[in-house]
């Protein structure tokens, strides 16, 4: 039973992606004179149509992470999604749970998303009462580091800011020194697909009361959004995420490095921690699953390159998107460096083509709220960035369909790495590739009805002459990049009959993606 609630306390505002217990918001305050507040809101819900296996898993999550703050002594004043008087916005629960609480101050960690952080900051003039806005200390590098680190220079690359924090936490360091004498370990991280692969899948958790209570609601509330409920087991809990945690340690990590890129149609996890979505919501401490898979590796259960490829994927790229969102905000949201305009094709939404692995990749999207790297950026953003689709609509839709995906770290990626649509303000080159970068990484080649051996014409893997065609349409723009000197000298020592002749197949495509003309992407 909760302890009373204080009178004149300060209000808490605890969000869906802060489910930790040592939240800064928390730090200096008591149960005696502190209520949290946790609000399920329709804004957060629909501002995107959310796959509805990430609305099920972040309510839950809230709803357990709630429970286990009533465990340790806080009053915790909760307000349902269908609580008849919900105002549906953060900001409307504020203000009614200060009335309601007769509450003296405001004080709340930073949020993860620019929208959400214009709105705290107008509690600071629209609540009668203090705000305080506290950073999130759940990141190695805060903020402001991130933008000495940056200040002044020309190229703001991942792999100078990871070895910042690598000497900075000491991961994998021996010394001053990188541990085996290199800072990065991909080469040995790039393995296809071999016959017979047979990776543990990851635990799946069975839901409680609560959680069948939370599918119940979104299955009926959010009948019409985009995904599955059908095979939900995300860890909604400390206990299961730690759980999640532990077999990827023990099952998958020793493999994970040599498989991470590597794609096998149906086998939707292969070696993939598949903890993103606990992390990103508050269950996992980043800092320490880091130093728990280096551990691994000190002690002999784990290659040195598998837990180098791990570490990177977190204390590297994780918190170098998060420095580049707010570093480049808001303007990053509009961004469109390659004057990119098509619409989304309709099989994003239902997987209905015969190109095999965009396919398979949007069926274990649409089932799991999951698909892994490589899918996300050589399959589903390398079709969106030489189909020249428009930023906002694959923003949009990636936000939308995974589990994982809150802008901070969603929004980077896609208008920097996938798309390029930041003039190269993250990525020193477009991820860029035909069909044989598909074919080398992954099985969908040999059934799909598409021959990626065949370069243009009736048959020929569209990735083929795609690949040609963002070259060539954008070679003002991209022909001074250094890394891809090479394929536009290729470009120019061909025939004019042969470049035609790509131009000509791509376009034939691309007229079918057309939703005022019929084609089989429609």
């Amino acid at each position: 039973m909760s302890a009373p609630a204080p009178s004149t306390p300060v209000i808490v505002p605890i969000l869906g992606d802060q489910l930790s217990p040592h939240i800064s918001s928390l730090a200096d305050r008591s149960p005696d004179d502190t209520v949290i507040l946790m609000m399920e809101v329709t804004e957060e819900t629909t501002y995107v149509r959310h796959h509805k296996a990430k609305i099920a898993m972040i309510l839950s999550a809230m709803r357990h992470f709630a429970e286990e703050l009533r465990g340790a002594g806080w009053t915790v004043d909760y307000v349902r999604l269908d609580d008849p008087a919900n105002t549906g916005t953060f900001t409307g629960e504020v203000a009614r749970a200060v009335e309601r609480h007769g509450a003296r101050g405001v004080q709340a960690t930073e949020p993860g998303e620019w929208r959400v952080r214009q709105a705290m900051e107008h509690w600071r003039t629209d609540l009668p009462v203090r705000v305080r806005i506290l950073p999130d200390t759940r990141f190695v590098c805060p903020l402001p580091d991130f933008y000495e680190w940056a200040a002044g220079r020309k190229e703001l690359r991942m792999e100078w800011f990871y070895r910042e924090m690598r000497r900075k936490t000491g991961l994998l360091m021996d010394g001053d020194k990188p541990a085996g004498g290199r800072w990065n370990f991909d080469a040995e991280n790039r393995g296809g697909p071999e016959a017979g692969l047979k990776p543990p899948a990851p635990p799946r958790f069975t839901p409680d009361s609560i959680t069948g209570e939370v599918l119940d609601l979104v299955s009926t509330r959010f009948a019409r959004h985009f995904g599955s409920l059908e095979n939900f087991g995300w860890p909604v809990t400390r206990t299961e995420a730690e759980a999640a945690r532990d077999a990827f340690l023990a099952d998958r990590l020793p493999r994970f490095g040599k498989y991470q890129d590597a794609m096998v149609a149906g086998q939707d996890f292969l070696f993939h921690a598949v903890l993103s979505p606990a992390i990103n919501i508050g269950l996992l401490d980043p800092l320490d699953l880091c130093r728990r898979a280096e551990t691994e590796w000190r002690e002999g259960r784990a290659p040195l390159e598998a837990v180098e490829g791990f570490t990177r994927q977190i204390i590297g790229w994780r918190e170098y998107v998060r420095g580049m969102y707010w570093l480049e905000m808001p303007a990053l949201a509009d961004a469109n460096g390659l004057d990119a305009h098509r619409p989304l094709p309709d099989f994003y939404w239902t997987g209905d083509t015969p190109m095999r692995c965009l396919a398979d990749c949007v069926r274990t999207t649409r089932d799991n709220a999951y698909a892994h790297h490589i899918q996300r950026l050589m399959v589903l953003g390398n079709f969106a960035l030489l189909a020249g689709l428009r930023p906002q609509d694959v923003a949009d839709w990636y936000l939308v369909v995974y589990a994982d995906a809150f802008e901070w770290v969603e929004l980077p990626n896609v208008a920097g790495m996938v798309l390029h649509a930041d003039k190269g303000r993250l990525a020193s080159k477009p991820y860029a590739a035909s069909g044989a970068y598909i074919d080398r990484m992954g099985d969908y080649c040999g059934k799909c009805a598409f021959d990626v051996k065949r370069k243009t014409g009736e048959g020929a893997c569209p990735f083929n002459a795609l690949y040609w065609h963002f070259l060539a349409r954008n070679e003002k723009k991209l022909a001074g990049y250094h890394r891809l000197a090479q394929p536009y000298a290729t470009w120019r020592r061909m025939s004019d009959e042969k470049r035609a002749e790509y131009l000509l197949s791509a376009e034939a495509f691309l007229r079918t993606l057309d939703p005022a003309k019929p084609g089989w992407a429609r």
